[in-house]
């Protein structure tokens, strides 16, 4: 058999799009050919923005058994586990932390798979050749960092790499129990939360708001240019302009309308806010929100309670709300405890870096656990 190529490769458009996507499945849009293009046509991801793509595939002959996202990083935005600190006391100390290998979805901290096989391939033959990307002074990285992989992903690579540092971190995600329909999901919640939630969504009601669900081709252009316009006000309120642009969603339109959700709230028959989900075989993604109005509740009915909804109704097993938010929890939303590693090239930073993991490590776990303790269900 022949033996697997390393081949690193500056922009995702120089892999054919059928052969990336054979590999990457139904139920992870992020990893689609079609996302991670969008990104980089669009100039979201980009030299300029600071995300230099150097995507890791492996190949017998002209066969691509092997595809990993990888970017050059020149700072830390858009990744959600912070590593700012630990640059700062590295550059302080005099050394140079940027730039730093990553692989992650660029600006979505969605769990998922990272890197995606063909059968027969050996995943740890295949993770030896990936690790001779960054590894070594040639690389010219002070590390590489792997975010948001799933659990089994995660432990793969602590068995072929044993010095990755491990970081915790914690996000809520929604599963379906067995819930049936939005009645049984209030059903099996203690009495106290049925009612605050009912309340929630009579207050959006009372307010004159109709919420709608739009999917795929009914998303029209007039219906994506307005979400746009509230997802920028959501960043605008913080004195800056929204990580991703109109034509990264029309992209996303044009290329996978099919994976698209959009939760609009309307006013007298006019759109107000919107909320932008994504959607795979088995989960929906919470992503992208914004509003024209101040509403109460309303942000927890087009985020969350629609979600769950169409969750319901689709089939879907899990709703990824997005990351952060203790509020999440009062909402039906259960902690998640996420992994992610570190490859620090330098032994000085790498020993400072552990101790600090090793700290930190039990007290994520202690929060985690003591959040799950607080879910609102019946028992």
């Amino acid at each position: 058999m022949p033996e697997l190529v390393l081949k690193e490769l500056p922009a995702i458009e120089a892999v054919p799009a059928a052969a990336w996507n054979a590999l990457v499945g139904d139920d992870h849009p992020f990893l689609r050919h079609e996302f991670l293009h969008a990104l980089e046509a669009s100039g979201a991801v980009s030299p300029a923005t600071g995300w230099v793509p150097h995507h890791l595939t492996l190949w017998r002959g002209d066969a691509l058994v092997g595809a990993m996202p990888h970017y050059h990083k020149h700072h830390s935005f858009g990744e959600y586990v912070f590593d700012w600190s630990w640059a700062d006391a590295w550059e302080r100390a005099g050394g140079r932390y940027y730039p730093k290998g990553l692989t992650a979805i660029p600006y979505t901290p969605a769990p998922g798979p990272r890197l995606a096989l063909a059968e027969g391939v050996d995943p740890l033959a295949a993770r030896n050749a990936l690790a001779a990307a960054w590894e070594g002074e040639a690389s010219g990285l002070s590390s590489w960092h792997l975010l948001f992989a799933e659990e089994a992903e995660v432990a793969a690579w602590q068995a072929a790499r044993p010095g990755l540092l491990a970081r915790h971190g914690v996000q809520f995600q929604w599963r379906d129990a067995g819930f049936g329909d939005f009645t049984g999901f209030l059903a099996a919640m203690t009495s106290k939360r049925r009612k605050a939630i009912r309340r929630e969504r009579r207050i959006v009601a009372d307010q004159g708001l109709i919420l709608h669900r739009l999917e795929g081709e009914s998303i029209d252009a007039a219906a994506l240019e307005h979400f746009f316009r509230c997802y920028e006000i959501t960043y605008l309120e913080r004195g800056r302009h929204g990580y991703l642009n109109l034509d990264f969603f029309r992209r996303l339109r044009a290329a996978m309308p099919e994976r698209l959700l959009l939760v609009q709230a309307r006013l007298e028959g006019q759109p107000v806010a919107a909320a932008l989900c994504l959607q795979g075989a088995r989960t929906l993604y919470g992503r992208y929100w914004g509003s024209e109005v101040m509403a109460d509740c309303l942000h927890f009915e087009a985020c969350y309670y629609q979600g769950i909804e169409h969750c319901l109704a689709r089939g879907l097993a899990v709703f990824d709300p997005g990351t952060q938010g203790e509020h999440k929890l009062a909402r039906g939303f259960a902690p998640r405890l996420l992994t992610s590693l570190h490859h620090i090239a330098d032994p000085r930073l790498r020993d400072a870096l552990g101790r600090f993991c090793a700290e930190e490590r039990p007290r994520v776990r202690a929060y985690c656990t003591a959040a799950g303790q607080v879910l609102p269900f019946r028992t």
